[in-house]
This record gives C-alpha cells, structure tokens and sequence, in this order.
C-alpha cells in the first residue's frame, strides 16, 4: 500500500509535497519513521491507490450514519473492503476502486458525508488524532462486506445531496458535472506557490460556466484542501473568484475561457447490521 507520513496527531502531510510523495519503497518509508517516529500515516485515494473511501462524519453539527444507511437500503453502497473507525466516532468506508472509472474526491455537506477518491488521502490506523486536550485513534472496525464492488460516486453524491439543474450558460460546451470533476483533479495537483492561482482560476471557470457557488464549493473544496490550502482560504478564493468572474464584461470572444493551463491540468449499529 503506498503511505506517506503526517504529522503527529495531525492529518497534515510531513513532507513537502504530501500525498504526491506516498510510496511502497520500504527503505524511504523507513527512512521517513526514522526521522518521525511518532508521524501518523497517510494513504492516497484513487487509482493510484486502488481504494475510495466514502468518509461519514460524525460532529456536533450532525451525524452522516443516517444518510449512510438511507444509501445502503438503496444498494448504494454495499461492497466494502473495511471500515475503520475514526478519533470523531464516524467511520471511514473502504471500497475498491474501477479501474476504467476515476472518480473525484467530494463532499456533501448537509448529508456530513465526504468521498475521497482522486486528489484525496485518508489518515490509516493506528495513527492517533488530538483534539484539544483529547486523543484518540483511527481503529480497524470491520471486514469485507457481503461482496465488494465498487462505489458511483456521482450516484451516491446525486442520491446524498439532490440539486435542482440551475439555468446556466454553457460556454464553449461546459457542463456542471464533469467540467467539475475535471477541475478538481488538476486543482488537487497544484503544488506550494500554486494552488490558490489554481483554485481561483478554475473557480472562474465554474462561475462563468453558471454553477452556483455552492456546487463549486463542493466540487473544488476537498481538492483544494488536499492540495494544501486552509478551508476558510479555499471559501474566501471561491467567493473571490465568483465576484471577479461575474463582475467581467461578457463578450463573444473566448479571452480568459481557453483551455486549463498546461502546468495544471464510533460506528453506529444501524450502517453494519
């Protein structure tokens, strides 16, 4: 499994580039718990991985367990490798990635449940989490589901979190869900001294395209976080780019719409009876 090293107590990467780092090299990983013994352990989600994780929270504000189940009586989510338990009391539901299929990493804030899938990492047992004055740890709290099969993300997303399709403009042929995939794949790749440009540029392009703020805030939001980038910095470069991008004359021509940058592109009873 390829794992890279986070910061004790943290869910921070230790290295310079992060996830972009994860390894199977047993002298590297070696090599980096030398230096860190303490480090937590950080796995990538997506292709490179072989795993997505559909991430159900579990916080004052709320509880996902029961958007979760409401997904599995729909047969949108049977087939998991594990379940691990994380330090909130929510769980981390591991499945199979399809090979021919990338899904993007998202979240759907209402329902408290997130995917992690390209552009992600998730924190692994036994890495321990502090939270003020309290600590605890990411537990392995299940096996193999009746069968394993892999997740539709963009089912479970529609099926967690339903939009009404807004009236939008479409230029040179944008469309919400994949131009949105799309950008937060190359969003998540931006390296130190990037990722703000990155996201405020591919914020413009949603904002021009007619997606309402809080679809890009979903679409963009995990990407840019896994990139390296505060929450509260990726909400204020969102709503920037929306004012600049709806406050710009509208012409015919295609200035600042071209193609992306060639640099860029607890577990409760009730989910596991």
């Amino acid at each position: 499994m390829l794992v890279f090293p986070c910061v004790p107590g943290d869910k921070r990467p230790r290295v310079e580039h992060g996830f972009h780092e994860a390894t199977t090299d047993a002298r590297q990983i070696a090599a980096w718990w030398r230096r860190w013994p303490s480090a937590n352990i950080g796995v990538p989600t997506g292709q490179v991985s072989g795993v997505e994780v559909v991430d159900v929270d579990r916080k004052a504000s709320g509880t996902g367990f029961g958007a979760f189940a409401r997904a599995r009586d729909a047969g949108l989510v049977d087939g998991w490798l594990a379940i691990v338990r994380t330090p909130s009391g929510g769980a981390h539901f591991y499945f199979p990635t399809d090979p021919n299929r990338p899904q993007a990493s998202w979240q759907a804030a209402k329902a408290h449940i997130d995917f992690r899938g390209e552009g992600g990492y998730v924190i692994v047992p036994p890495s321990v989490v502090a939270t003020g004055d309290l600590r605890a740890g990411y537990v392995l709290a299940g096996g193999v589901d009746r069968s394993i099969s892999a997740v539709d993300a963009k089912t479970l997303r529609d099926f967690l979190d339903p939009r009404p399709e807004p009236p939008m403009m479409r230029p040179l042929g944008l469309t919400r869900d994949s131009d949105a995939e799309r950008l937060a794949a190359w969003v998540a790749l931006r390296g130190e001294g990037e990722r703000n440009r990155g996201l405020f540029w591919a914020a413009c392009r949603l904002a021009e395209a007619g997606v309402d703020p809080a679809v890009t805030l979903d679409a963009l939001g995990p990407a840019a976080e896994h990139a390296g980038l505060p929450p509260r910095e990726v909400a204020v470069t969102i709503r920037s780019a929306y004012r600049a991008a709806l406050a710009a004359p509208r012409s015919g021509g295609t200035a600042g719409q071209g193609e992306m940058p060639r640099r860029g592109p607890r577990v409760e009873s009730q989910v596991l009876s």
